[in-house]
């Protein structure tokens, strides 16, 4: 499917969703938010172990678009609402995406941008990377991210960088958790990542994120315990648990690495 301002790639196993409206520093309105829910929604089904967020150009993205802005103030409550319920869902899609996701930040990665890094699995940025929470200086709240950021940073923390809207850098930015790792080669630390994670049974990376997300409330009772039971004995006597387990005693590589090496259509774009 041709997209207006992202494109999609599934190669070898990995997909890319990247942002491309480089003429706006990849800032966001309603019809890049539209674009990547659909393409999520494709990736999601399509035969990829893991997605790459990423963008051209200089930044990430510089956060919401200035005309998008402008039509919101002129909305009512209802459209506002349905508006701003569209960004929710784009950000509860990626962070829930069934595959494990990766942000490589460069550039600008300001309101409703840090979001998106704050909703993947793994974030990587680039030592000139810049993060902001600015909303409140608009008169505004970062709503729809911060269910994200705020597990990212933790509330301590996120008072301060959404009350105060300043700027921090990409030390700042590892420091508070909202990336893992600074690299000054995003591509090679891109390549050395979606290696790491291809040689991991996709199956298991999956059941891993909805272990993760069921425990979130940091409870441990009788029914946790009795869910992480069931959920480990259940992938012990699966297909994927039970070739990973001999391809270990046989010593070899699983069915998924060698799957994964596999050309699977010279840039593959998803449906």
């Amino acid at each position: 499917m041709d997209y207006q301002y992202i494109s999609t790639r599934v190669e070898h196993g990995v997909a890319s969703l990247v942002l491309n409206r480089t003429d706006k520093h990849n800032a966001f309105d309603e019809v890049m938010i539209a674009e990547m829910r659909s393409a999520l929604t494709a990736l999601a089904q399509s035969d990829c172990h893991l997605l790459v967020l990423k963008a051209e150009g200089k930044h990430f993205s510089a956060g919401a678009d200035l005309h998008w802005m402008r039509k919101q103030a002129g909305m009512d409550l209802p459209q506002n609402l349905d508006d701003a319920r569209q960004l929710a869902g784009l950000m509860q899609q990626l962070d829930t995406f069934p595959r494990p996701t990766l942000a490589l930040v460069n550039g600008a990665a300001f309101g409703g941008a840090l979001g998106l890094v704050c909703a993947c699995d793994i974030a990587i940025a680039s030592p000139n990377a810049s993060f902001c929470l600015s909303e409140v200086k608009l008169g505004l709240i970062p709503a729809a991210i911060s269910p994200y950021v705020l597990r990212a940073m933790g509330e301590r923390q996120a008072r301060r960088y959404m009350l105060s809207a300043e700027k921090f850098d990409a030390h700042t930015a590892l420091s508070l958790g909202v990336v893992h790792q600074l690299a000054d080669n995003l591509p090679a630390a891109e390549a050395a990542m979606t290696a790491q994670l291809l040689g991991n049974s996709p199956q298991a990376m999956t059941w891993c994120k909805t272990l993760i997300a069921h425990q979130q409330s940091g409870v441990i009772d009788a029914g946790i315990i009795d869910y992480t039971s069931e959920q480990i004995a259940r992938i012990r006597v699966s297909e994927e648990g039970q070739e990973g387990l001999n391809a270990f005693f046989d010593k070899r590589q699983p069915a998924w690495c060698q799957a994964s090496v596999q050309p699977s259509g010279e840039g593959k774009h998803a449906d």
